[in-house]
């Protein structure tokens, strides 16, 4: 099992004239794709799941560690696909070692963020492993507390690039399985690796329909990585329409919604999509989508100093959720260098809280992880453009 590399930046990439070309992923074929091109190559049809198992269960990182391949068909493989099309660029851990953020290059440069959260048990659940993956490259919403939002959008994430995100912490989680194995503080035989997996990188994943219920799919199936549906959340700044057909997928999925104001004027200053999709229409879009998958409903609230962090508006985010299966996230904001936001205080937060408490909102003051390697969504590309003048 491999570790991961350095966090220095890594050198630039052969001059394109000399590189080798570049060959497609398979990550990009469905299940169906990937069925009907292997019995175009001659391919037995029970290979097929030999291939899906090694690729998404065993995380192979080449063809040719794939033993349960024949020789030859690894070789045809070699020759036609490449696996993974992310190479990192920089690996970073905090200083309490609770939180890693890889930076990923594509194949066109763009650069995009993915972050592994590891948690101990509290008592009422198993420790565990977060990857929170990414979507787009950038992100066209504007939304004024956050890094990527500042950045604009470059492009949406091929299904592959989304679902290498998860192969490659679901790697570097299995190495630190083995790790405690070797230590005894793990019993020998059990790989936990990522136990969840939320969309909460950069990118609004709802705008990226297609590809991300695609990958959502191959991180559900049982003979690959085998997320369970209820283990994974998708976050989104609430667009109405995607939400609603989000409702007929029949997936048993998270949904969390990025609120941050309990009103229409407030939300507007901070979230563009507002004027588009106003908090009255968001919220019934939500009490169908509840009413439909029976699943409770989560809401991103991000705290933001005598912005949006009262107990005036902390009732007034009561009144508008009561009757609404949900629980309410509180986040104190990660300040970045051109937002013009700061912290709300402990203090503050709590008396937010019990503002909320008064309507029985319930409601979870969310843990700081990862300030010290900037892992906000899309802090750290923003970090390494200034280190690399990418």
């Amino acid at each position: 099992m491999t570790t991961p590399s350095p966090t220095s930046p890594e050198p630039p990439a052969d001059d394109a004239s000399t590189a080798p070309a570049k060959l497609p992923s398979i990550l990009e074929l469905s299940r169906d794709r990937l069925t009907s091109t292997l019995l175009e190559m001659g391919e037995k049809k029970f290979r097929v799941d030999q291939l899906w198992r090694s690729i998404y269960n065993e995380t192979a990182e080449s063809f040719e560690d794939m033993s349960t391949l024949s020789k030859p068909f690894r070789k045809s493989l070699t020759d036609k696909y490449s696996i993974s099309t992310l190479e990192q660029a920089m690996y970073l851990t905090s200083a309490d070692k609770t939180t890693s953020k890889a930076l990923y290059r594509l194949r066109d440069g763009e650069l995009i963020e993915t972050v592994m959260m590891r948690y101990e048990s509290d008592g009422h659940r198993r420790n565990r492993k977060t990857a929170c993956i990414s979507t787009q490259a950038g992100c066209a919403l504007g939304c004024t507390f956050c890094a990527t939002g500042q950045q604009g959008l470059r492009r949406n994430l091929t299904v592959g690039e989304i679902v290498a995100q998860v192969i490659e912490m679901q790697r570097i989680a299995y190495a630190e399985d083995e790790a405690q194995m070797t230590e005894g503080k793990r019993t020998k035989g059990e790989l936990q690796g990522v136990t969840n997996v939320v969309f909460m990188g950069m990118g609004e994943p709802l705008a990226n329909y297609r590809n991300t219920v695609a990958a959502i799919r191959v991180l559900n199936d049982g003979q690959g990585l085998n997320i369970g549906a209820r283990h994974i959340t998708v976050s989104t700044v609430g667009l109405i329409p995607q939400i609603l057909e989000l409702a007929d997928e029949e997936l048993q999925i998270n949904l969390a919604i990025s609120l941050h104001a309990p009103d229409n004027n407030t939300r507007s200053q901070t979230m563009p999509i507002n004027k588009r999709y106003p908090v009255e229409d968001l919220i019934r879009a939500c009490h169908k989508y509840a009413d439909k998958t029976g699943r409770r409903i989560f809401f991103e609230y991000v705290l933001l100093k005598e912005q949006n962090d009262s107990v005036e508006q902390a009732q007034k985010l009561g009144r508008l959720l009561n009757g609404l299966h949900c629980h309410v996230n509180l986040i104190p904001v990660n300040p970045t260098k051109e937002g013009p936001f700061e912290r709300t205080d402990l203090k503050a937060a709590k008396e937010f809280q019990g503002g909320l408490k008064q309507y029985g909102i319930p409601s979870t003051l969310r843990m700081e992880k990862g300030i010290d390697i900037n892992a906000g969504c899309g802090q750290l590309r923003e970090r390494a453009i200034d280190i690399l003048g990418a």
